[in-house]
This record gives C-alpha cells, sequence and structure tokens, in this order.
C-alpha cells in the first residue's frame, strides 16, 4: 500500500510543476508576447522579400533559398506559389507575411494590415 501513496504523490508533484511551468510560461507570453510578435513579423518580411528575389529573380531552387536564413530564423518556413509568382514566410501561429514578383519592381510583400 505504500507504493500506492508514493506513486499518486510523485503524480501530485509533477503535476504541480507542470502548472507552475505553464503559469511561469503564461506570465513571460504576457510580458514579452508582442515584442516577439513583432520581432517574428518583422523577420518574416524579410524572409518573403529575400526568398522571392531568391526564387523568381535569382531563379534558384526554394531548397537553395533556404540556404539565405540569417541566424535566429531556424523556425522560420517558406513556401513558394509558382502561378502567383509569390513566396509566404511564415512562422506557425505567430506571423506571415507574402512577397510577390512584379515585373519592373522585383519582389515587394503585400501590404500590412492593422
Amino acid at each position: 500500500m505504500a507504493t500506492a501513496k508514493t506513486s499518486s504523490g510523485k503524480t501530485r508533484i509533477w503535476l504541480w510543476l507542470a502548472l507552475i511551468a505553464l503559469a511561469i510560461g503564461g506570465a513571460a507570453w504576457v510580458f514579452y508576447g508582442e515584442g516577439v510578435r513583432r520581432t517574428v513579423a518583422a523577420g518574416t518580411a524579410y524572409g518573403a522579400h529575400v526568398a522571392c528575389s531568391c526564387r523568381f529573380i535569382e531563379g534558384r531552387s526554394m531548397s537553395d533559398c533556404a540556404k539565405d536564413k540569417l541566424e535566429g530564423m531556424e523556425f522560420v518556413r517558406f513556401s513558394a506559389d509558382e502561378e502567383a509568382k509569390s513566396v509566404t514566410a511564415s512562422v506557425p501561429l505567430v506571423a506571415s507575411d507574402t512577397a510577390f514578383y512584379r515585373e519592373g519592381y522585383g519582389c515587394v510583400l503585400q501590404p500590412w494590415e492593422g
């Protein structure tokens, strides 16, 4: 019977540790979240523009263009729309930006909203 209490006690401790970690993470997001979102939004805009230029001006493959990411852009993902001649850079659940190739103008970002 002692093992049942020990097992139950360990479960309770892990539950409390998980709740504390969640509370700390939530507080950090409230405090730093807007700054992180803005920084990520700038990174996705930059990434979309550079990847669009790489793909539609230089004619390189998207896998080769991904090599041009700067340090700190590990979470930015690129996807190209060959028909629309656009590249979207995104960090899931945080930010996304699209750049379109326009003849005579190069790659231009989709206007930001808000």
